[in-house]
């Protein structure tokens, strides 16, 4: 069976040309995960606000951020992508946040085959109304359940590269580790 963290490539265009792996698409309110030993997703929880997911969502693929998963990327494109669907995306942004005391990294990109997103290479470059939704999905989607999230400035794509290589070199090196973690 194919593993889609470990098995998939991420591309030849690193670090900002990638293939993602979705896992949430634009519009949904259930938060699907990758379950890490099977390859497949699950559902982690229906979100418990009133809000949904401002971009398809998803992961890198061979990448390990510090969170200890699969590297996170926003993917801005104009329609919901299918679930463990490829898309080929460019960072153009990266947004940190403070979940439980703990930093969460997650690269803002843009669907490269979409026309309508295609051209953006930065993040200020799109209209700033779709950050601010961006932002504020991950201020308020955890809020009902009690839990406070803070969410740091959008920084620029230079940011964003560098968090994919580090993620993609950390992979690297737990690799074999990871595997034998999860087929154990």
């Amino acid at each position: 069976m194919v593993n889609a963290w470990h098995d998939v490539s991420p591309g030849n265009e690193l670090p900002r040309d990638f293939q993602a792996v979705i896992e949430i698409p634009l519009g949904s309110n259930v938060k699907y995960e990758l379950d890490k030993a099977t390859g497949l997703l699950k559902v982690d929880r229906i979100i418990h606000s009133a809000v949904f997911y401002p971009a398809n969502y998803g992961f890198i693929p061979q990448t390990y951020a510090e969170d200890n998963d699969p590297l996170d990327v926003l993917v801005l494109c104009q329609e919901p992508v299918q679930p463990l669907a490829l898309i080929q995306a460019r960072a153009i942004g990266l947004m940190t946040m403070i979940d439980s005391g703990a930093s969460d990294d997650k690269v803002i990109a843009v669907a490269t085959n979409d026309p309508e997103f295609s051209g953006y290479v930065e993040a200020r470059d799109l209209p700033s109304h779709r950050m601010l939704v961006v932002k504020r999905f991950f201020q308020d989607y955890k809020q009902l359940e009690g839990k406070r999230v803070e969410v740091e400035d959008i920084r620029p794509a230079y940011a964003a590269l560098t968090v994919i290589e580090r993620a993609l070199a950390r992979y690297k090196q737990e690799r074999e580790r990871l595997l034998s973690k999860e087929s154990g």
